[in-house]
């Protein structure tokens, strides 16, 4: 008995260790320097590194000067837009991430949203990543903003709100998880 209880903590070790080994390590927070476009944030960050140079220049602008549709906050909050989890692809290099990523930031901040649900992943001109998350998600253009619960996506915003206004946006996303929720409880 003795040996078959050691035989498995040898074996639940090995297991372990092979596991850690295999993990994929992600660096956050990753700059690079191209030649092109100078500096460059890849892979996943966080919402800080764009209050850093030279990515403030527009950050902070786009950020403090973007009025937010308060009665489309008020929407996402009473929807608790705050139990989704959120995926943004952008590019430092991207107009339209330079106008819509400070804007759901600001949008986030007024929700209160978690930062550990929300993951910023930054990406070259080829729209690649260093963890490949965009070949997952089928990232084609940025900014992209992907809403998921339970792991399985709702909706998705790519490169502009077709509303006009981020917040509108996710509140249609969330108004058809809802429906879809009806939906499933009626058909049965």
């Amino acid at each position: 008995m003795k040996k078959f209880i050691t035989n498995i903590v040898i074996i639940s070790s090995l297991a372990l260790t092979t596991q850690q080994f295999n993990a994929q390590k992600v660096v956050v927070n990753r700059e690079v320097e191209t030649q092109n476009d100078g500096k460059m944030l890849l892979g996943h960050q966080l919402k800080e590194q764009f209050l850093k140079a030279p990515y403030a220049d527009w950050y902070v602008k786009e950020h403090d000067e973007y009025a937010l549709d308060q009665k489309a906050i008020d929407q996402l909050k009473k929807d608790k837009i705050n139990s989704y989890n959120l995926i943004v692809f952008m590019g430092t290099w991207c107009e339209d991430s330079h106008r819509d990523f400070p804007r759901l930031m600001k949008i986030l901040e007024e929700l209160k949203y978690p930062d550990s649900k929300l993951t910023i992943i930054a990406v070259n001109r080829k729209k690649e990543s260093p963890t490949g998350d965009e070949g997952r998600y089928n990232i084609q253009k940025v900014p992209t903003i992907i809403v998921e619960k339970y792991g399985k996506e709702i909706g998705r915003i790519i490169e502009m709100p077709t509303t006009g206004y981020i917040e509108r946006d996710l509140v249609d996303i969330l108004k058809k998880d809802d429906q879809s929720v009806i939906k499933e409880i009626f058909n049965k």
